[in-house]
């Protein structure tokens, strides 16, 4: 495995370059854990109606950005456990940002105890499931992991510029200043 040097001072001097797709999907899953939650640390600070209000490009609310974030990473983690739902959660069902949140601390959980029972074999199997529209689909698990997480990043983007343009940034949300942080925490 290759090295690198660090070129800043106080830094390790050797780290290793590459590291075990499980150990990646592993940091890849709770950035995104912190990253979710930076989002809804900003939105809980919003007025209940510009959390509701129109502000995408597509004339969807945060809410509705939120809720399909979170939805997907439900929906994939349901898939990953043998099921196939027929459909997302519904905007409406979620009337603020506290019942966002709830949801999404338990989805969170699950994915997190998902995450932790990893195996190199888990991670190399092709999970197979059907979409909504009853279409087989099957891919090996790390890509649809690595998906999710990709996925989630972009409509956390979205969230975030609407945030941004209500007066509630969110912050940085990088995955190296995580490291940084996560890095200074251990």
């Amino acid at each position: 495995m290759g090295r690198r040097r660090q070129l800043w001072p106080g830094a390790a001097d050797d780290l290793p370059v590459a590291a075990p797709v499980i150990d990646v999907v592993r940091s890849l899953y709770r950035y995104n854990a912190w990253a979710n939650a930076r989002i809804l640390d900003a939105a809980t600070a919003l007025e209940p109606a510009r959390f509701l209000a129109a502000a995408g490009p597509g004339g969807e609310s945060i809410r509705d950005t939120l809720v399909h974030t979170l939805g997907a990473q439900w929906l994939y983690l349901e898939r990953w456990q043998g099921h196939s739902p027929r459909s997302m959660p519904v905007p409406a069902e979620f009337d603020d940002v506290v019942t966002v949140r709830t949801r999404w601390d338990a989805i969170e959980a699950a994915t997190a105890a998902f995450v932790v029972a990893l195996t190199d074999a888990t991670l190399a199997a092709v999970v197979a499931y059907d979409n909504f529209e009853g279409q087989r689909w099957a891919y090996p698990l790390w890509q649809q992991m690595l998906h999710q997480v990709n996925h989630a990043t972009q409509h956390r983007s979205e969230a975030a510029m609407m945030l941004t343009q209500a007066g509630r940034s969110p912050g940085w949300l990088d995955y190296l200043y995580w490291v940084d942080l996560d890095g200074a925490q251990r």
